[in-house]
């Protein structure tokens, strides 16, 4: 079946939950089997959330009022008393009407010494007008205060001015496109930013209207609004924008993303994913899982069964309704969504920033002659050294190394392997070297010896343009003295092989989509899926290895609509090994890739022991072209900062602690 899209479609969905009235009800008779689930000694746990989560939220309101007729008991008090843990957080809340719960989880958010600030977010910019109005009538039922005062009274700055604007109920018309301009001239336009008119349009406008704005906003800056947000604020404030886009252009991609990442890496945010799915399970969970499954190759039904266990765990199962095929059809709406996401990265030109930038009053001659004092006698000021190489452009460090032999006839390189060691030399002599000696060298390193790390392979050859690719087979040729198609050959083999080979010529097209030629590439690696493996890859490599990026963004949205399915799906359902990495990662970078990257940079620090090799590659190869754009990625991706993360990775080496940090270039 073809998804009948339209590139002039808003995003639209069914709202479908997964949790619904049941069929013939009968509350009083419900009222018993739970007091019987109850009665006597332990409790009939099963019997529990089977009823409860088999009934919508105002039968279960029933429920609780003929338990008390019936039984002159409160039913939340005993499941209280009867179950114990998350399984009881659960089932309890699930007992509670939306605008208490909701309530509740704001109060919960804000009482005590510090502030679930991320908690404040989700709930405020998700809930519709009347979710609002019902939600600051039970916080004053429930707790005898005003909720937007407790709210003032716990934050500050801007993000406690956009709170409040979230907490008016009034609904916004349809107005002009005067705010296009506005938000253009409170951000990228200007030094500073004027955060006032960010809350001000993002606050008081239709989803409708801002929808609009959003893409009319990309063609006039020639970056995304999210894009902005990222460059322009910071902080908790800069996360409460961020959700508030979001949610403006797909609520359930939204939920989708916080619920990944409550349960993504060691240990689960079990207050976020009790929250997410008890307030969706009636809207919109079936769309949240085929976002869910869009952005992340794998089922939210999946996710929860890997992270979770017993009777929390089948509670959470029934809420969320079933498991989705990986490489299944999307819902229509899923399809739109996809389609939609590919034409905003296709739209959007994202302004690449270095966090390494040419140092003012730069003088190469004091900095070769502080150098050589740093390595000379008893010892070496690595400080010294760090300060120097770390805040230095590669072009200012390379007037460094021929002064340094002009003034002292004395080869820098040699004399810094000759006094540094481990991981620091390897930082070290990385930046010293141009570009593309740094990348010749780093892929003879993942070729030399007994094993090949494949993945540096493909990192680098997928990343880097034309004229970067044949400066490095240039590098390589004359460091090596043998050209870099000749060792991967000799390394690689199949069609991994070939896929690098043809990555290798540094031939990859150049310009922007040519749209009648892209949906012929489209239909014809839709009708590659159908043929057997070899075909396929051959076909996939014929197109992804050689047509430009921009055209690349065109083919992949055309191809939602030519097979109904994404294309990274496809990939990780039908390929393996080096090959589907190979493609994977061509994929990630045409869509995104400071995100690639920030993923890649998660993935060496993640876990027991570090990728210092992974780590220090990108860190060096990326400080001068979009490790700000990454460190923004990573931060909105895994709830943590790269500074963060660098830090704990890397304690206990100091040098190469420092010398990362400055890289990294400060703290989101």
């Amino acid at each position: 079946m073809q998804a009948q899209l339209s590139n002039k479609k808003l995003l639209l969905h069914c709202n479908i939950g997964t949790i619904s009235d049941a069929p013939d009800f009968d509350a009083s008779a419900d009222a018993e089997a739970l007091y019987n689930a109850m009665k006597g000694i332990g409790s009939d746990k099963d019997a529990i959330l089977d009823l409860v989560t088999s009934r919508s939220n105002a039968q279960r309101q029933e429920v609780i009022s003929a338990y008390k007729s019936s039984f002159g008991k409160d039913l939340i008090d005993d499941l209280k008393y009867e179950l114990t843990g998350k399984f009881e957080r659960l089932i309890v809340s699930l007992m509670r009407t939306p605008a208490y719960h909701d309530a509740k989880e704001i109060h919960d958010a804000i009482k005590g010494a510090g502030t679930n600030e991320r908690c404040l977010i989700e709930v405020l910019v998700s809930r519709t007008n009347k979710q609002i109005h019902d939600m600051v009538a039970a916080y004053k039922d429930a707790y005898g205060r005003d909720l937007e005062e407790d709210v003032i009274a716990d934050t500050s700055g801007h993000f406690k001015k956009m709170l409040v604007v979230l907490l008016q109920v009034s609904s916004p018309g349809v107005l002009c496109c005067a705010g296009l301009t506005d938000l253009y001239e409170a951000g990228e336009a200007q030094w500073g930013t004027d955060e006032a008119k960010f809350i001000m349009i993002l606050g008081n406008r239709s989803v409708t209207h801002l929808r609009m704005v959003f893409d009319a906003y990309e063609k006039i800056a020639e970056v995304s609004i999210e894009d902005s947000i990222k460059s322009e604020l910071s902080g908790d404030f800069e996360r409460l924008m961020l959700a508030v886009v979001q949610c403006i252009r797909s609520v359930p991609m939204f939920f989708a993303k916080r619920l990944y990442k409550s349960m993504k890496g060691l240990g689960t945010a079990d207050n976020t994913l009790i929250r997410i799915m008890i307030c969706r399970s009636e809207i919109d969970m079936l769309d949240i899982r085929e976002c869910f499954r869009l952005r992340y190759e794998k089922s939210l039904y999946n996710m929860i069964k890997d992270d979770t266990s017993g009777d929390y765990k089948r509670t959470l199962l029934n809420l969320c309704g079933g498991d989705d095929d990986l490489a299944g059809e999307f819902f229509p709406e899923a399809a739109q969504l996809a389609y939609k996401m590919w034409e905003i990265s296709s739209m959007t030109k994202v302004q690449l920033r270095p966090t390494v930038r040419p140092a003012s009053g730069f003088d190469p001659a004091a900095d070769a002659q502080a150098l050589r004092k740093a390595m000379k006698g008893f010892g070496t000021d690595e400080d010294a050294i760090i300060d120097i190489v770390a805040q230095r452009s590669n072009a200012q460090r390379q007037e460094i190394r021929q002064t340094f032999k002009s003034l002292l006839g004395r080869d820098l390189m040699k004399d810094l392997k000759s006094e540094l060691s481990k991981n620091l030399e390897r930082l070290i002599i990385g930046l010293m070297l141009t570009p593309a000696e740094f990348d010749a060298k780093m892929m003879r390193k993942a070729m030399e010896g007994a094993g090949t790390d494949e993945h540096a392979l493909i990192e680098i050859l997928v990343t880097r343009n034309n004229e970067q690719i044949q400066a490095m087979n240039a590098a390589y040729k004359d460091a090596y003295k043998k050209s870099l198609e000749d060792a991967i050959q000799s390394d690689t083999s199949g069609h991994f092989c070939r896929i690098l080979v043809s990555l290798t010529q540094g031939a990859r097209e150049e310009g922007p989509a040519d749209m009648e030629r892209a949906l012929a590439d489209a239909q014809e690696l839709a009708d590659a899926c159908n043929a057997d493996s070899d075909d396929m890859e051959m076909k996939f490599m014929s197109i992804l290895c050689t047509r430009s990026f921009p055209h690349l963004r065109k083919v992949f949205q055309e191809f939602v609509k030519c097979s109904n399915k994404d294309i990274e799906q496809i990939i990780k359902k039908e390929m393996s090994g080096d090959v589907k990495n190979a493609f994977y990662a061509i994929v990630r970078s045409v869509k995104n890739q400071p995100s690639y990257f920030a993923d890649r940079l998660y993935k060496a620090m993640k876990g027991l022991g570090t990728d210092d090799r992974a780590l220090i590659r990108i860190m060096v190869s990326r400080s001068e072209v979009d490790l700000f754009n990454i460190r923004k990625e990573f931060k909105e991706t895994h709830d943590a900062s790269l500074h963060e993360f660098i830090q704990g990775d890397t304690s206990g080496d100091y040098p190469a602690e420092k010398t990362l940090l400055i890289l990294c270039g400060g703290e989101d």
